[in-house]
């Protein structure tokens, strides 16, 4: 049997639960109310469910309608996908390459890599997207980026390989408080004192980080903010070894000698939002990512 419910009424339902209603779902698809509404219609007539409920004049999911809505999302997106991949098949090369990287990753190595795909691709546009821990998650889940570089986890539904393991050192300056105590420290010591964080760039901001063990802190949006203030005595973090390497051979920053902890080992990911869409520019970088990391292990 065809299917009963079509891609475009599947549509209609994801925007009116991702756009909080029936007029803003209609302005976000350029259809009218009437439209949108005939399209919810359908869906609960032909499947035979509700899908809303009236909630004085708001429409709530029901309990049926958050699985249509998990389900129908998961379908659009996979069209969606579906036509990326065709419209880069026909074009050979991409126009433009879209990479979202964790800023844990090494930027020199990085750097390299960019380089040498820019010189095979120079017809291609390279975009770079440096983020922070959800920022990085965001970019991938919505198809933004032709490539990622994960910190520590993949997002479900994707797969990934391994490029490298990164290690950040707890680390203050020199003049700070806690190297003046001149023995070895626990955790209980740095909670009475300001932890530098670097701010999640992404929008939701709901993950809890494992960084975080003080109370006191400043948050910033960059790592290079965060190292100065580090470098002024200002606080304490754990910044990867890349990050900081100057400041160590020069006296700047000095390793805070924890009983626990001083040493935080992770790894970074590449994931491919779809595989299958992946351009050529988009696939020799990878390509080059992995042969790159390879050597600096």
């Amino acid at each position: 049997m065809p299917p009963r419910i079509s891609l475009e009424q599947w549509q209609a339902l994801v925007a009116v639960v991702d756009a909080g209603g029936y007029a803003q779902a209609a302005d976000a698809l350029s259809k009218s109310q009437s439209t949108i509404s005939y399209a919810i219609r359908q869906i609960e007539e032909r499947l035979g469910v509700a899908v809303f409920a009236m909630d004085g004049r708001k429409a709530l999911l029901t309990d049926d309608g958050k699985i249509l809505y998990r389900r129908g999302k998961s379908l659009v997106g996979e069209a969606q996908r579906l036509e990326r991949a065709a419209a880069n098949l026909a074009k050979g090369r991409e126009q433009m390459l879209t990479l979202a990287v964790e800023s844990l990753f090494p930027t020199d190595l990085l750097l390299r890599c960019l380089d040498r795909i820019a010189g095979e691709f120079p017809e291609t546009r390279i975009e770079l997207h440096e983020s922070v821990v959800g920022g990085t998650d965001e970019l991938l889940l919505s198809g933004e980026a032709d490539l990622a570089i994960c910190a520590d986890h993949i997002q479900a539904g994707h797969v990934g390989d391994a490029l490298l393991r990164y290690c950040a050192i707890a680390a203050a300056a020199p003049s700070h408080p806690l190297h003046q105590m001149n023995r070895p420290l626990s955790l209980e010591d740095l909670k009475a004192h300001r932890h530098l964080v670097i701010r999640d760039s992404g929008r939701q901001r709901v993950r809890p980080s494992v960084w975080d063990v003080a109370e006191q802190r400043i948050t910033v949006s960059h790592k290079s903010t965060s190292i100065r203030a580090a470098c002024m005595g200002m606080g304490f973090a754990w910044y990867p070894q890349d990050w900081i390497r100057e400041q160590l051979a020069s006296g700047e920053l000095k390793p805070l000698p924890l009983l626990d902890g001083a040493q935080r080992w992770g790894a970074l990911y590449l994931v491919y939002p779809d595989p299958d869409a992946a351009g050529p520019a988009a696939r020799r970088l990878g390509q080059i990512l992995r042969e790159e990391s390879q050597k600096s292990e």
